[in-house]
């Protein structure tokens, strides 16, 4: 299994970058896992502003230079891991501005005149690793699940990724969040997977 991984928080010096340290231990430990890449989006200096103009075009972005690289590397992967913060109930703007941009129209998938396009990723899995200040249960009771709903269903389900887990953890600043139970618990996720 080739395993991409994204991470998507400014500073290495964080639990969000111990969760990293986590995915690749446990994948190191893992026989099914036979290649590894991360791609850190701040420390790669993506931008993740769209710019439309006469010269760049909406419709073209499958195929634009700029991202040739990021698309061979989801290409590449048979299952993609996110690692990020949630920010305001929401992943940061780094990583929505990177999907905004990768996930093309012709790339990710291809609009067939229907109510739904075709998804042009299948046959990949997703693990969305994130964590938030606030309360672990805080996004599903006060934001509906907002975060989840975004990702899985308005985002991978779109392009044809059905296959979706999420480890959704909170109170990680608190000295109460249990945070060596958590990341022991993505590495041990990982130290097994098998897809």
């Amino acid at each position: 299994m080739k395993t991409l991984v994204i991470y998507t928080y400014p500073n290495h010096h964080s639990l969000t970058y111990a969760f990293l340290q986590k995915v690749i231990e446990g994948s190191s430990m893992n026989p099914n896992i036979k290649e590894l890449q991360v791609l850190d989006l701040y420390e790669e200096g993506f931008d993740p502003i769209l710019v439309f103009n006469k010269t760049k075009r909406r419709r073209d972005m499958y195929c634009d230079p700029n991202f040739e690289k990021y698309r061979k590397q989801i290409s590449w992967a048979d299952k993609i891991v996110f690692i990020y913060p949630i920010w305001w109930g929401r992943p940061p703007a780094m990583l929505l501005g990177y999907i905004d941009q990768i996930f093309a129209s012709n790339f990710a998938y291809k609009d067939k005149g229907g109510l739904l396009p075709e998804g042009l990723l299948k046959g990949k899995s997703v693990v969305c690793i994130s964590n938030m200040k606030g309360p672990t249960h805080y996004p599903l009771i006060f934001l509906n699940n907002a975060h989840k709903i975004l990702m899985k269903k308005a985002i991978f389900n779109f392009v044809g990724i059905k296959k979706v887990k999420f480890f959704e953890f909170g109170n990680m600043e608190s000295p109460k969040g249990k945070q060596i139970k958590k990341l022991e618990k993505i590495y041990r996720y990982f130290k097994k997977v098998d897809s």
